[in-house]
């Protein structure tokens, strides 16, 4: 019988070690710099975890009462697998997973979102990656049609970019 416990206590804790292991390497592979991406075989993909702890949430509201776009209300928020999503208040209950939008960072820590107050408006997304670096989307509005998942990739077109020399 003590064989047995002798190897069950080896196993847990080899098996400790590897769990330790593998969470100390994800905040490393899950960055999005292009140049590690590459080299990174084990970057996060769709349910995987990058390790994000907390959520985040963001709002802009249209305030220009001379516009089409009066009171209409953008939020993005974040989850703890490090995707971020946006709703727009005229599809009450439609987020976005912003991953359709090209250039999105695979792991994003916090999001901010502004709007211009123009008929039709632009919507800036800004996205805060696992590495620190800071991503930037220009989405064009309209003041009949809201964002959702069919149009968000044309209305940001060209996509995100990374913001050179982000400090963080």
């Amino acid at each position: 019988m003590k064989k047995f416990a002798w190897a069950a206590r080896g196993l847990a804790a080899a098996s400790g070690v590897l769990l330790v292991g593998s969470i100390v390497a994800v905040p490393a592979v899950a960055d999005d710099d292009p140049s590690v991406a590459a080299t990174a075989s084990a970057a996060p993909s769709g349910g995987e975890k990058c390790l994000s702890r907390e959520r985040d949430v963001s709002s802009a509201v249209v305030d220009y009462s001379g516009s089409d776009l009066f009171e209409t209300v953008f939020r993005s928020t974040t989850d703890r697998w490090g995707h971020a999503f946006l709703n727009d208040s005229r599809g009450p209950g439609v987020w976005i997973n912003l991953d359709l939008v090209t250039g999105a960072p695979t792991c994003t820590e916090d999001t901010a979102v502004s709007v211009t107050e123009e008929d039709p408006g632009t919507l800036f997304i800004t996205l805060l990656g696992g590495n620190g670096v800071m991503y930037e989307a220009q989405c064009e509005t309209s003041s009949t049609a809201p964002l959702t998942p069919a149009n968000i990739a044309t209305a940001c077109a060209p996509g995100f970019t990374a913001i050179p020399g982000t400090p963080v």
